[in-house]
């Protein structure tokens, strides 16, 4: 709409009103009660929920109706090719029963805790140096993330031949310092060690860069206060930097737990031919390789269904505890 006022011939202002037939001709929209301004305010209410459709509708198809179809199967007892038959909670009681099911819970439990607390902390300190004036720091930002690109397969294929217990490059290692052999495959806390490694190498140098993003947030006024007042550099970390980027650390802790909830592929090309049913004496199986187990290799989806939904209230219950747990530091800090 043209708004600028100019002189006329007489020296009087010329009037910034707008022909509205010019008006309508350059695309604005008509006057009220015309086509286009019903037009235009359509397009105005109705464009931003086109936009996000698409979002929704993949995530109705291959999110939201896998879910529910998933609790509908939990409560019938289904094999591949046959039809549905209503068992109620049976799946349910079935896994409270089975042992194999409360060792998959057990092994999820601890290869979470043995690679999510070394692979947060080491996140936190590479952050913490890569935040500092280096040379080639764009380089090392840019390194640290190639564990991250490099496929599950390929990682884990290394990390086979670094744990092989006959030729593997750890257990030559071991043997210089005087340790005994170890069997990273058929012994339980040794695989379990090894299938962490695998998992920290990969997902370190992602948190760090996460971390990175909010250690730079932070004010540079607060490390000049504690400079002034006589503060290292490991009192500044744990004083200012740890308390001011809590919320990312939260935030890191819920998506590894989710991620070590889910742990899969890493166990089960760690295992080879036995990868599915984790190990010999299944040592390492998770409950996602169990839940595989079920509904693929012995063919009850019904009870595979049931683990899924197992997994889904374990990742609700562990959500919902941190949330309290962040809730609570907020309110101590009074924000």
């Amino acid at each position: 709409m043209a708004t600028s006022v100019r002189a006329t011939s007489d020296g009087s202002p010329r009037s910034s009103r707008t022909d509205p037939s010019k008006s309508r001709k350059s695309g604005a929209p008509g006057p009220p009660g015309g086509w286009r301004a019903k037009a235009f305010r359509l397009d105005t209410k109705a464009s931003p929920y086109a936009y996000i459709a698409p979002f929704f509708l993949c995530f109705a198809a291959f999110g939201l109706f896998p879910l529910i179809y998933t609790g509908w199967l939990s409560f019938h007892e289904v094999q591949l090719g046959t039809h549905a038959t209503w068992v109620g909670f049976d799946n349910y009681t079935a896994l409270w029963d089975n042992s194999f099911f409360w060792t998959a819970l057990r092994n999820t439990f601890t290869l979470g805790v043995i690679s999510t607390v070394p692979q947060l902390m080491m996140a936190l300190g590479l952050a913490h140096l890569l935040n500092y004036q280096l040379r080639a720091r764009g380089f090392f930002r840019v390194a640290i993330l190639a564990p991250y690109a490099t496929s599950i397969a390929a990682a884990t294929l290394v990390f086979i031949q670094l744990f092989n217990p006959d030729y593997g490059m750890i257990n030559q290692f071991l043997g210089h310092v005087g340790a005994g052999h170890v069997q990273w495959n058929s012994s339980k806390w040794p695989a379990q060690i090894a299938i962490s490694a695998i998992v920290t190498w990969r997902w370190t140098g992602y948190n760090a860069l996460i971390y990175l993003a909010a250690m730079q947030a932070v004010p540079a006024d607060l490390y000049e206060a504690a400079a002034l007042d006589g503060a290292s550099r490991w009192r500044q970390f744990v004083s200012v930097t740890i308390p001011s980027i809590r919320p990312t650390i939260f935030f890191t802790i819920i998506v590894s737990t989710i991620g070590a909830t889910q742990l899969f592929g890493e166990p089960l090309m760690f295992g080879g031919s036995v990868g599915v049913s984790g190990g010999t004496d299944h040592q390492y199986q998770t409950l996602s390789l169990y839940m595989y187990d079920k509904g693929w290799q012995i063919g009850e989806l019904g009870q595979a269904s049931a683990v899924a939904w197992v997994m889904l209230l374990i990742l609700l219950l562990i959500g919902a505890v941190q949330l309290l747990v962040l809730r609570n530091n907020r309110r101590k800090l009074g924000s």
